[in-house]
């Protein structure tokens, strides 16, 4: 039996299952398509995606291949400085295209040792108290303990668990395509500049070589949304905003996206789980979809690997859950917001131009630049010191960083006080003890996302943090 299947390789399926082979999990992915798409619907990985990165040791390999972005604009496109004291060390937007993305993490997939098959389209699911059977397209059918449903808005997991997705349909609709452009940079730069002083959504961004991404809003809704627009619906709609297509020409790719706003209302039913785009749809406003699933993932894989490994306590692997829904919903009220705020109707206008006053406020600049970059999220993890619920920013060690010390996967202790032990807990928990580490607190406790859950300097008020989270203690001769 496999421990979990993945249905879905897109970023979100293929980082769920590093995250789990990582604590020895055996996972298989499962993917309808025959290749990964070369549709470029993300175009960056905000702050808190890249301390992730970095916390698993992966931060390396994207560095190279993207460009560092200052923070600022990002809410509504509202032009305003990065806010001072935001708390990362990495204040920027790393720019790299998402199948780049994908094909990164999908490497690193394989060099952990996770299979990933191709043209395998899920049609049916049942599950018992042991386990999950799926059955493919073909008529194979496959068991396993768990079963992640990452496989899209349109997710055939989400539909055959019967699990609601309510929101709102798609009101509005962006064409969008790779294509070459005969028009010389200057006068394509010049035309969008005054385009985009009434319409933000259109916009054509050099990819070197004559190639430039495209984006226009449609004048409506396409009924088969599944089906990309043709060049000539591209280059039609272009010119109706920008009175010239460009010459554009041999389209590298096309396709279209929405503003559905849509929440799975549970993201698991028993032995199954939905993560990524499959538990949750909004805009593109503030690029956040791609961040937002990555961190699911990354929420989800040590809670669904200590299941799978026996340790897990009671109610954690429910805490995805709670502890993810909340941020979507976040995610779709702040992505609705700057929906309304790009409207040309005369009261979002006034509106908008309030908020950027507003924004001059470097507080209020702050609070919204940390809700795209993700840094501000709390999870609900108790009563206490302000920094429970947080995750940690990297800081410097004696030896080394804190991010280096989480390749593993493993919770971390860091002790400042030489004091502390994780005794009984050591294969799940890392102790660094550091009397110099850049922190103004005795201890932290940190969860394998790097969230804090303990805070002090008692080895034993620290017990109680440690069983919840990490389970039963286990005596150094009885190895788990």
């Amino acid at each position: 039996m496999i421990d979990v299947t993945v249905v879905g390789g897109g970023p979100t399926g293929v980082m769920l299952a590093s995250e789990l082979r990582l604590r020895g999990v055996h996972v298989l992915v499962l993917d309808k398509e025959a290749a990964p798409t070369k549709v470029v619907r993300g175009l960056g990985l905000h702050a808190r995606t890249v301390e992730v990165l970095d916390q698993r040791g992966l931060l390396d390999r994207f560095l190279p291949l993207g460009k560092q972005y200052p923070v600022g604009g990002f809410f509504a496109g509202i032009s305003k400085p990065m806010p001072g004291g935001l708390d990362t060390t990495y204040p920027y937007v790393l720019g790299i295209p998402q199948p780049t993305t994908e094909r990164l993490l999908t490497e690193h997939a394989a060099e952990l040792g996770i299979e990933i098959r191709r043209s395998c389209e899920l049609v049916g699911l049942s599950q018992d108290d042991d386990g999950v059977t799926a059955e493919l397209a073909d008529g194979t059918r496959l068991r396993s303990r768990y079963l992640v449903g990452c496989d899209g808005g349109r997710s055939t997991v989400r539909k055959l668990l019967g699990v609601g997705f309510p929101g709102e349909p798609a009101r509005r609709e962006t064409l969008l395509g790779e294509v070459e452009l005969t028009a010389p940079p200057e006068e394509v730069d010049a035309v969008v500049t005054e385009v985009r002083k009434t319409q933000r959504e259109f916009g054509a961004m050099s990819l070197g070589d004559g190639l430039f991404r495209i984006g226009a809003p449609a004048e409506g809704v396409a009924e088969d949304r599944a089906t990309p627009p043709t060049l000539d619906e591209l280059k039609q709609q272009v010119r109706k905003l920008a009175g010239t297509d460009f010459g554009a020409h041999s389209p590298r790719w096309l396709s279209r996206f929405g503003d559905a706003t849509r929440l799975a209302d549970r993201y698991r039913v028993g032995r199954v789980l939905l993560a990524g785009d499959a538990a949750h749809v909004h805009p593109p406003y503030g690029g956040q979809g791609l961040n937002l699933g990555l961190q699911d993932a990354f929420n989800l894989g040590w809670k669904l690997a200590a299941e799978v490994s026996g340790w897990a306590p009671e109610g954690l692997l429910d805490s995805y859950h709670a502890e993810r829904h909340p941020v979507a919903a976040d995610v779709l009220d702040n992505t609705r917001a700057q929906g309304e705020l790009l409207s040309l109707e005369p009261g979002a206008q006034a509106v908008r131009r309030l908020l950027a006053e507003l924004m001059d406020i470097e507080d209020v600049n702050r609070r919204l630049t940390e809700k795209v970059m993700a840094t501000g999220i709390r999870y609900d993890v108790g009563e206490g010191h302000e920094l429970l619920g947080r995750r940690l920013r990297d800081i410097r060690l004696e030896q080394g960083r804190l991010y280096e010390r989480m390749h593993d996967g493993r919770g971390v202790l860091l002790d400042r006080t030489g004091r502390l032990s994780v005794a009984g807990w050591a294969d799940r928990v890392v102790r660094v003890a550091d009397p110099a580490a850049e922190l103004d607190v005795p201890a932290v406790l940190l969860r394998p996302d790097g969230h804090v859950v303990w805070v002090g300097d008692d080895q034993a008020d620290l017990a109680g943090p440690l069983t919840r989270w990490f389970g039963s203690s286990v005596p150094a001769s009885e190895p788990r």
